[in-house]
């Protein structure tokens, strides 16, 4: 990854450290390095990261990286109190979202938050030219099936999950939210 893309992960990583608690159970879906639970491995109890582009499994001090996707590759009887997903739902196509949300609701403790970045649709224009520039490496760009930060809302349902946290940050063009297992 190149500066930029190292920075932009940081910001998203410390807009998510503002709701974890400590002493956590953290599954990070998309979880790319593991920089993350590097970065939260003294408040974190223990971490579950999963990406399909990791090429083997990666074993750190109170955490593991499995590759694959979720939930094929995550435990059954594993209950988390948070999951991540820090740029990742824009990936996901638009018919798979729901199951993901449910999905997400059968592997969370009943309190516990998904935490969510999503970019605002004017970012890809923006990646487009810094990807060409070779400013950024603009991971999976391809992906992001004309995603808006809006549909976040109507893929978590309320049976389920109560919206806690929405925010806009960078300038508005990246999103975060955060919601709440009831």
């Amino acid at each position: 990854m190149k500066a930029l893309d190292v920075y932009l992960q940081n910001v998203r990583i410390a807009q998510a450290k503002r709701f974890i608690k400590k002493g956590d159970i953290i599954l990070d879906i998309g979880s790319h390095d593991g920089v993350m639970f590097e970065k939260f491995q003294d408040i974190i109890s223990k971490g579950l990261g999963i990406d399909p582009l990791l090429p083997a499994v990666v074993e750190g001090k109170n955490y593991k990286l499995i590759p694959g996707y979720f939930p094929n590759v995550c435990p059954d009887d594993e209950r988390y109190d948070v999951i991540t997903m820090l740029a990742v739902l824009e990936h996901i196509p638009s018919n798979n979202q729901k199951q993901l949300a449910k999905d997400c609701a059968k592997h969370l403790n009943k309190g516990g938050r998904v935490v969510i970045t999503v970019p605002s649709p004017q970012v890809d224009i923006i990646l487009d030219v810094l990807t060409t520039l070779r400013i950024i490496d603009g991971m999976s760009i391809h992906e992001h099936y004309g995603f808006k930060p809006s549909d976040t809302l109507t893929i978590f349902d309320p049976a389920d999950f109560k919206l806690l946290h929405k925010e806009s940050f960078q300038f508005g063009l990246n999103n975060l939210f955060v919601f709440e297992k009831l």
